[in-house]
């Protein structure tokens, strides 16, 4: 809870980077809705491009992750960059283990049911697409976001195009991740739920978007449905042990987004846990923008301390 007194605190001059990609110089209009959330708290948000060398990081009380949507095939450049910034949220060791989606595999190990997951690294052989027990597969990158480079294949007719996609991605130097296409997500759709400060904030459905095999894309992400959602008890249950398994302390984190799927049981299951850059839909549920704005303050009230 930010009380009055420590909210009013940083409203006095206090600057912070919303840190964004090239190709968003100006952020995408979600998180632009934060900088007037941010202005009437007296703290000036500015965008500002992660690989831009003339940005001053130091200069800033804080520098918020939001749309840096170009990292995945640049990745170690983009944890070095994390690493630099004196005053990050999320934090670079938050960084560092969430861009690469092998943690998928210690949340599993914890517990937490997951996706069914073949990973292969590059120079593993793709035969183990023909022992999948799968009428549709989803063939991705272990580092990735938005979608981008992945696609789904109907078995066994276009298993050769998933093994060439694999290949292509084995060939680039990336770890695959290949898993079961969970069909109730077409009529289900995809659950996020979203944690601000350390606290559930809202939820989203987002529509199915695979439709086929990779084409490429042209874009950042692949274009998404999004609507407001009131999350199952299953649902809630889950991501809150999702984020007690985490190797951080939940309270810790700025924004966190859990985004589960729909399975013919009717428990759901973890796709992934977006602790980096994701898409928070601030402007699908009143008062998100605030809440983000508050937990903005109350971290450069933080970042402050001696």
């Amino acid at each position: 809870m930010i009380n009055e007194q420590s909210y009013s605190a940083t409203r006095a001059g206090a600057r912070v980077a919303l840190v964004t990609c090239a190709e968003l110089p100006d952020l995408d209009a979600d998180d632009q809705s934060l900088i007037p959330a941010l202005a009437a708290a007296g703290v000036t948000a500015v965008p500002a491009v992660w690989d831009d060398p003339t940005v001053d990081w130091p200069a800033f009380d804080l520098a918020v992750v939001r749309n840096t949507w170009d990292y995945p095939r640049r990745r170690a450049e983009f944890t070095a960059w994390a690493a630099s910034v004196p005053h990050l949220a999320n934090a670079a060791d938050v960084i560092a283990w969430n861009t690469d989606k092998r943690y998928l595999r210690e949340l599993e190990r914890a517990g937490i049911p997951i996706v069914p997951t073949t990973w292969l690294d590059p120079g593993d052989p793709t035969d183990v697409l023909d022992t999948l027990d799968a009428a549709e597969i989803v063939v991705k990158p272990a580092v990735s976001v938005g979608s981008v480079d992945t696609g789904r294949y109907r078995l066994p007719e276009q298993a050769g195009l998933a093994a060439a996609h694999v290949a292509r991605l084995q060939e680039g130097g990336r770890t695959v991740m290949v898993q079961p296409y969970l069909a109730d997500v077409d009529t289900d759709g995809e659950t996020a739920l979203l944690f601000i400060g350390g606290g559930y904030s809202h939820a989203i459905r987002k529509g199915p978007i695979l439709t086929g095999p990779d084409v490429g894309v042209e874009t950042l992400y692949q274009e998404e449905s999004i609507t407001p959602r009131t999350p199952s008890p299953a649902e809630h249950d889950l991501a809150a042990r999702v984020l007690a398994a985490l190797p951080f302390d939940p309270a810790s984190l700025l924004y966190a987004r859990v985004d589960l799927l729909p399975t013919p049981s009717g428990d759901p299951v973890v796709i992934e846990v977006e602790l980096t850059e994701p898409s928070l839909f601030l402007t699908t549920a009143d008062g998100a923008p605030q809440r983000l704005a508050a937990a903005v303050v109350a971290a450069v009230d933080h970042a402050a301390r001696p």
